[in-house]
């Protein structure tokens, strides 16, 4: 099976045709070809939203949230599935595959909801016979740019806002996962989404991405990915005077305190670290642990780190699926590298994994460090794979001075029965994102998502806070005197 570019309400080969396969990373099978697309693509599908947003801004909002609810409802029917599709070619296992799809129907209904609020304010005027007010107002075309490791929700926080605000948008997802993106794309066209309002582009970010941020009618760029890509889109997106909307990276830590229910923590950190194979932007890659429990929290993760089943992720049986290609396990397996010429102690795996029904994926023995020091490289950078770093601390003010100490600010979470130490490590950790007795990972969708620093730039997906991406704040007087009044000037 060839994808092919959704755009205008119907499936388009474009001008070139070039294609790449798409491999599932847990045994090497070809799933199908997926087009890569160009700057003509792209093109074509901006001229196409452009024409659409002039009459889908002018469709009621209840009326655009009609179509939300139908997606919903479809993507619920299909839930299974679209679970079976995503865990088939991103490699996580089926149990997070069907709770990725429900993030997306929950995202659904949510922003469906927003159809009938979409909230202003008004307030008094300062001169008689006046009405003030504010109202929130579509931009226009916004281009969607999406990772692989979640390739269904992340489209969802991004697409559905921006459509019920009254935007149409073209939406660029990962080469490694276009799979998601046609199955969406056939959810778009079957509830009658009038043509030109949702367009699906594949191709790379080097091509089709750069081409998006620089078209002219291209008024918004949402992205997630990695923060070296992410600098570079603002840089680019800037020059272009654009909205420009960044989700990138994390090193996230989980705070283990002297009082912790421990049992609870490893559950969570284990969930947290090794789910999705350590490819999530929350994952847990730092455990920052009060040192009178460090010997035994090890001992506790060590033991339950033997039972974790790696294999292919469509077993019900098996908790840590592959990563996602050939150049995610060299990168991981060099820092693991890097771990060991730091000084680190290496308690359990560190290796790529090809023995057995392994040998044709890509797979990494889900790996711990102990006695790493907080400012080395494996506790500083991104890893992006299942590789924990225990750091001991002595104190709860030594524990967030090291959570704050890395150039991320996505996630964190504290461990604690203490209830003044887990207020005061809520307010003075430096994420978007604080856990209480749970992982780094988990968030809901009716609250913003994104982080502070190298993680963002100071927008959310998720929650409200998502419509302020995909809309303008408009104020509006309406002076019913009948005479000239100045603002400032005739107010005494």
């Amino acid at each position: 099976m060839k994808l092919n570019n959704y755009i205008n309400g119907s499936w388009q080969e474009g001008g070139g045709a070039e294609y790449t396969a798409v491999v599932n990373p847990a045994n090497g099978e070809t799933l199908c070809e997926v087009k890569l697309s160009g700057k003509s693509d792209v093109d074509e599908a901006v001229k196409a939203a452009k024409k659409a947003q002039k009459e889908w801004a002018l469709v009621p909002a209840p009326k655009r949230a009609d179509y939300l609810y139908e997606i919903g409802w479809l993507m619920k029917e299909r839930k299974e599935h679209l679970a079976q599709v995503l865990t088939k070619e991103m490699g996580k296992v089926i149990e997070e595959g069907r709770g990725e799809v429900q993030e997306g129907i929950d995202m659904a209904f949510y922003m469906a909801g927003e159809g009938r609020r979409l909230f202003g304010e008004t307030v008094p005027s300062e001169l008689q016979d006046k009405f003030a007010m504010s109202v929130r107002a579509p931009i226009g075309v916004v281009g969607l740019i999406t990772p692989w490791n979640f390739p269904v929700a992340i489209a969802t926080w991004k697409s559905f806002p921006a459509m019920v605000a009254g935007n149409t948008f073209i939406w660029k997802p990962a080469t490694e996962t276009p799979m998601m993106a046609y199955e969406m794309a056939k959810i778009f066209d079957e509830v009658g989404l009038p043509p030109g309002v949702a367009n699906v582009v594949f191709g790379s970010g080097g091509e089709v991405g750069t081409a998006m941020i620089e078209h002219p009618d291209v008024r918004v760029i949402s992205f997630t990915g990695s923060t070296e890509t992410g600098r570079s889109v603002a840089e680019l997106g800037g020059r272009h005077l654009k909205k420009v909307s960044l989700e990138m990276g994390g090193k996230n830590a989980v705070i283990v305190m002297d009082d912790a229910d421990l049992d609870l923590a490893v559950e969570g950190i284990l969930w947290s670290a090794f789910g999705t194979a350590g490819q999530r932007c929350t994952a847990c890659s730092r455990v920052i642990v009060h040192s009178s429990v460090k010997e035994e929290l090890e001992q506790r993760l060590l033991e339950q780190m033997k039972g974790l089943t790696i294999g292919d992720g469509i077993d019900e049986s098996v908790k840590v699926g592959p990563v996602i290609n050939a150049s995610a396990l060299e990168k991981i397996h060099g820092y693991v590298e890097v771990g060991k010429q730091e000084g680190a102690k290496l308690l359990a795996g560190g290796r790529v994994l090809e023995d057995g029904s392994l040998k044709d994926g890509y797979y990494y023995e889900p790996t711990l460090f102990t006695d790493v020091k907080w400012d080395s490289r494996i506790a500083q950078e991104e890893i992006f794979g299942p590789v924990i770093s225990l750091i001991a601390v002595d104190s709860l003010d030594e524990a967030i001075e090291v959570n704050n100490s890395v150039t991320y600010g996505l996630s964190s979470s504290i461990f604690t029965r203490d209830i003044n130490q887990a207020f005061r490590a809520q307010r003075d950790l430096d994420t978007g994102i604080v856990y209480v007795n749970a992982g780094t990972t988990g968030a809901e969708i009716h609250l913003p998502f994104g982080g502070t620093k190298g993680t963002g730039n100071g927008h959310r997906d998720s929650g409200v806070a998502a419509l302020d991406v995909f809309t303008e704040w408009k104020s509006i007087y309406v002076d019913y005197s009948g005479r000239l009044q100045r603002a400032q000037i005739d107010t005494e």
